[in-house]
């Protein structure tokens, strides 16, 4: 009998000692596929599993329970992963929480449920996010005018937007695209949905679903928007009731002198913005850069800020990377202005000698939102008809690191407000 306990004794301690945990580095060294690690995370969070994002620590890795299952999905995958004894856990945990280290453990509870605000018909590899979604093996669902009209938005945790624009400018695209067969059977479509859902200019139909948009953050949502998806967004936003689009848009001409009642108030982002009155011009206002950059492709690069783990783990999650310095990349709203970017709104990367802000984070209500400028991280200067980005040749990209952080970032333990 008491040999019978002393073997179980030793069993017992055993597994504690040598298998409690699996560690999925997130360094530049130790991790193979940074982008699919993410997957594994969501994954376990789907089991009802709890994860610990260690923010700061090896660039944000994550400590999943040492589960079999577990293992052989990091196997098949192509993640890099490590088993690490409950013993080494707890130093890692207890290092994690000196008040010498600028690092935090955040607990992931629940995976977040993820819509894609995309039009019927676009392909993965048309936006950068359904695309690592896709290669990470996230699941997600696509919505569009529709469904955000009929409240639809209400049974997701996080919302992408896709390079839409919501001022009904059809994407800036009439001056070199306005007789080709896309742009002018795109054009048809959108109209057609406008009148469909009883709208007589897809302007008001996008505004209307911009305003809807607008409420599921002020409820509580998460949203996260990149390239055109972000100007054009603020842009309708603060020309509610004002006319902005030339004829050629919606039949009908513009309000005289609509720049001076543009509201800045309404927006989530943007202020002091002046709006592209000429149809032709490829570009919506002064809030993109892309027009006033002057950088060339080799020294594009900008820089994620630091910020204190332990006081504001939200920006610090949403800049965890493996590099602090990131490739820049191009798209129809590339970077932001930084002098027309409000005071309360967070730049968690720039490039400051550009006087351009890559990438903002803000609070509306009591939901939250991501800006990131650009198209593609790893296409540099991504044009119409252009072939698809491959992934399994950018394993390891920090610009689409980014993109993930925010997928994830609904998924963490919220703190009780201090009243």
């Amino acid at each position: 009998m008491k040999k019978t306990f002393s073997i179980l004794l030793f069993f017992f301690l055993s597994v504690n000692v040598f298998a409690s945990y699996i560690l999925l580095p997130m360094d530049v060294k130790s991790q193979k596929n940074h982008l699919k690690a993410y997957g594994i995370t969501y994954w376990t969070l789907n089991k009802q599993l709890k994860v610990k994002w260690l923010l700061n620590y090896r660039g944000g890795s994550f400590l999943l329970p040492d589960i079999e299952e577990i293992q052989r999905e990091c196997q098949i995958r192509g993640v890099s992963f490590e088993v690490i004894s409950n013993a080494h856990a707890e130093s890692i945990l207890e290092d994690i929480s000196s008040p010498s280290q600028n690092m935090e453990a955040v607990v992931l509870e629940k995976a977040p449920k993820i819509a894609v605000y995309t039009p019927n018909g676009n392909l993965p590899w048309d936006d950068a996010v359904t695309m690592v979604l896709q290669y990470a093996e996230i699941p997600y669902e696509t919505v569009y005018d529709e469904e955000v009209l009929n409240d639809g938005l209400l049974l997701y945790d996080w919302l992408h937007l896709h390079h839409e624009d919501f001022t009904g400018q059809y994407g800036k695209f009439y001056g070199a695209y306005r007789a080709t067969s896309w742009y002018i059977q795109e054009k048809k479509e959108a109209e057609a949905l406008a009148t469909k859902l009883g709208y007589n200019k897809v302007s008001q139909e996008k505004l209307d679903v911009a305003l809807k948009i607008r409420d599921y953050v002020v409820g509580g949502g998460f949203m996260f928007a990149m390239c055109s998806a972000t100007d054009s967004f603020d842009i309708a936003l603060s020309a509610e009731g004002i006319d902005i689009c030339e004829p050629m848009f919606d039949g009908d001409g513009s309000d005289p002198g609509y720049q001076n009642k543009i509201d800045y108030s309404r927006t989530f982002a943007f202020k002091d913005y002046i709006l592209e009155r000429s149809p032709i011009i490829y570009e919506f206002s002064s809030i993109d850069m892309t027009r006033k950059r002057r950088i060339p492709k080799t020294t594009d690069y900008f820089s994620l800020m630091e910020f204190s783990a332990k006081w504001d783990p939200i920006p610090t999650m949403l800049c965890q990377n493996h590099t602090a310095l990131v490739k820049g990349f191009m798209g129809q709203t590339t970077s932001f202005t930084r002098d027309e970017i409000k005071s309360n709104v967070l730049i968690m990367g720039e490039n400051k000698a550009n006087g351009e802000a890559k990438y903002i984070h803000g609070i509306k209500g009591k939901g939250f939102f991501t800006f990131y400028g650009g198209h593609d991280p790893e296409d540099y200067q991504h044009r119409v008809g252009d072939s698809k980005t491959e992934l399994d040749l950018h394993p390891t990209s920090p610009g689409y690191r980014l993109i993930l952080n925010n997928v994830l970032f609904p998924a963490a333990r919220k703190k009780k407000q201090k009243t």
